[in-house]
């Protein structure tokens, strides 16, 4: 049996394995703390073996107009069409392909030479005004929709310098967008 001592010197050895081993069920000490190491070992090792680098990597599209499949490939269905700086989080990569997700929750492929890491955001709410200036007081240039995607230009507190692929600039506040 292991001995373990506190700040004071004492012993709280078998009193301990009592406690323990109640918590533990049928374990005893030496197989609670094993099974603990073993489970900590193994919860650690994890990331090395299923995590890859580019998992949660986020990129966007530079393409004027991409398509989206279904699989790793031409051969695959086109899904549905992205316009330029739609931004996407890796979840696979598959040869020169990218499995993404998108702001809202879809699933796609798109080849890696029609995306960058360049820095961009999509309107993730409807009726979202784009300012002359970082801050309500600026006149509003223009409104977008939802799912509008753009390239993030400046960043000033809550606020977002943007462009979107047709040219259109202003200020759009943070918790508006993906």
């Amino acid at each position: 049996m292991y001995m373990l001592t506190g700040r004071s010197g004492k012993s709280f050895g078998k009193s301990f394995g009592k406690m323990f081993g109640k918590v533990m069920g049928v374990f005893n000490l030496r197989q609670g703390i094993f099974t603990i190491f073993f489970l900590t070992l193994f919860l650690s090792m994890q990331g090395w073996f299923c995590h890859a680098s580019w998992a949660d990597e986020r990129l966007a599209i530079t393409s004027k107009i991409a398509n989206v499949r279904s699989g790793p490939g031409t051969n695959h269905d086109t899904l549905w069409q992205v316009e330029t700086y739609f931004p996407i989080l890796i979840v696979e990569k598959k040869g020169s392909w990218y499995r993404f997700k998108d702001f809202e929750g879809d699933l796609g492929w798109v080849h890696n030479s029609l995306v960058s890491s360049i820095p961009t955001v999509i309107t993730a709410k409807s009726n979202c005004n784009v300012r002359s200036g970082p801050g309500p007081e600026n006149p509003i240039v223009f409104t977008v929709e939802r799912g509008v995607p753009f390239k993030v230009l400046n960043k000033k507190g809550n606020w977002l310098e943007v462009e979107h692929g047709d040219g259109d600039k202003g200020w759009i506040y943070r918790p508006l967008v993906w």
